[in-house]
């Protein structure tokens, strides 16, 4: 059998491992993209390369001791900025969701305590959870900060996974102080369809004499997969519910392999390996910020989150051969740039590359622009691509240059070298 760990509202349970007396309090964690990263304050950026999930930026700051509540997310005009990127299950109750806005989360709850994120702390118990479970279960994947995976086929018999998990709950709960919720099933897919209705601190297991009376009640939505395109296409077909999308076979088939595949989870034929590690496939760097219609100042943007992402690129040890640059502006408007190139990486031709992409996306000119975003991703250690080899000589020692930089970073800090067009 396979399960599903999943940590309940993660973000606020490790503020209450710090602040015994926000428990069975409404509390929620806040969050705001850094734009301090484009200005002279800019504050330290934290790379993260261990874990990743919603709200997990690569790039975060380190929040200071006086950084806390409301006034964390308070511009200097007074004005509350931010969204929400979790909540209690109290807070739940006052129908307080995540990625609300604060100003609305405060209009339904005015007693609702904001706390920043912790990203630190945050990447400190996922790791210690994980350690945690690789001690008793052989097989252990984490999917993302607060949720992991196991195998139990062979180590615990289906009549005793149980008592196991509930045994597990409490282990991680007494040892680490995290509230968690675990599911268990035939199938990865079906172990986390459990854990969802398990939720809060509970355990279900889904045996198979139980498969189709707990599967077939519940809405489409509520399946991981299922995502807006497929939900709309399932909806005009009148499929509701997974038993709806059960009987209906033929149908679902048609729109395609996915939905092949996807029939094929919710009726718990289907299944993957847990993967103990996982290869980074790409990499990327996004800030969203009042609109902005100087090109100029635009372009200064990008050198810095150029430069930040160069640091991450440099510390992972690989080489990009696929790059991207999106742009969003007001009325919801939106373009992008993408290049394949198998050349040396260096620094500078990095730097150049964005600006160019910068360029050539920056269709809407007359728009003000309100988040820009740089990825990177087809890594040489994973793609068949060669190299060039043209100004093979001046591109090393470029690259020479461009590590010699990098030690520098990590001994002085990201922010100890820069390019002179950033300087404002």
């Amino acid at each position: 059998m396979k399960i599903h760990i999943d940590i309940d509202s993660f973000f606020v349970s490790a503020a209450r491992i710090k602040e015994p007396s926000l428990e069975g309090k409404a509390v929620a964690i806040g969050g705001r993209s850094d734009t301090k990263i484009f200005s002279k304050d800019a504050k330290q950026q934290t790379v993260n390369f261990q874990n990743s999930g919603s709200f997990v930026p690569t790039f975060y700051k380190d929040y200071e001791s006086k950084d806390d509540d409301k006034d964390a997310f308070r511009d200097s005009d007074g004005r509350l900025r931010g969204i929400l990127t979790t909540s209690s299950y109290e807070a739940r109750a006052f129908g307080i969701k995540t990625a609300m806005s604060i100003k609305e989360a405060l209009s339904l709850c005015p007693k609702l305590i904001i706390k920043a994120p912790n990203m630190s702390l945050y990447q400190e118990l996922s790791h210690k959870l994980h350690q945690f479970l690789i001690q008793r279960i052989p097989l252990v994947e984490q999917a993302s900060i607060d949720e992991f995976y196991g195998d139990l086929s062979g180590w615990i018999d289906d009549k005793d996974i149980e008592s196991f998990i509930y045994q597990l709950r409490d282990e991680i709960k007494k040892e680490l102080k995290l509230p968690v919720s675990i599911g268990g099933a035939k199938t990865r897919y079906i172990a986390k369809l459990a854990t969802t209705y398990a939720k809060p601190y509970g355990c279900k297991v889904i045996y198979d004499d139980e498969f189709d009376r707990f599967v077939d009640p519940i809405k489409i939505k509520d399946f991981a997969g299922i995502g807006k395109s497929m939900y709309n296409k399932l909806s005009k077909a009148h499929i509701h519910t997974l038993g709806d999308l059960r009987r209906a076979k033929g149908r679902v088939e048609s729109f395609g392999p996915y939905a092949k595949e996807l029939y094929k989870r919710v009726n718990g034929v289907s299944d993957a390996d847990i993967k103990t590690s996982h290869k980074r496939k790409s990499i990327g760097i996004s800030r969203t910020f009042d609109p902005i219609f100087d090109r100029t100042e635009l372009k200064r943007r990008v050198h810095i989150l150029s430069r930040h992402l160069n640091y991450a690129i440099l510390k992972l040890g690989v080489t990009p051969t696929v790059f991207h640059l999106s742009i969003s502006y007001e009325m919801n408007q939106k373009s992008h740039k993408n290049i394949s190139l198998a050349e040396i990486y260096t620094e500078t031709k990095f730097d150049r590359l964005c600006m160019s992409l910068f360029k050539e996306a920056d269709t809407q000119k007359r728009l003000r622009v309100i988040r820009l975003s740089i990825n990177c991703s087809s890594f040489t250690r994973d793609s068949k691509k060669e190299l060039s080899l043209l100004n093979f000589e001046d591109e090393q020692k470029m690259h020479k240059l461009t590590k010699s930089v990098q030690i520098l970073r990590e001994k002085y800090g990201l922010d100890s070298v820069k390019f002179a067009s950033e300087i404002l």
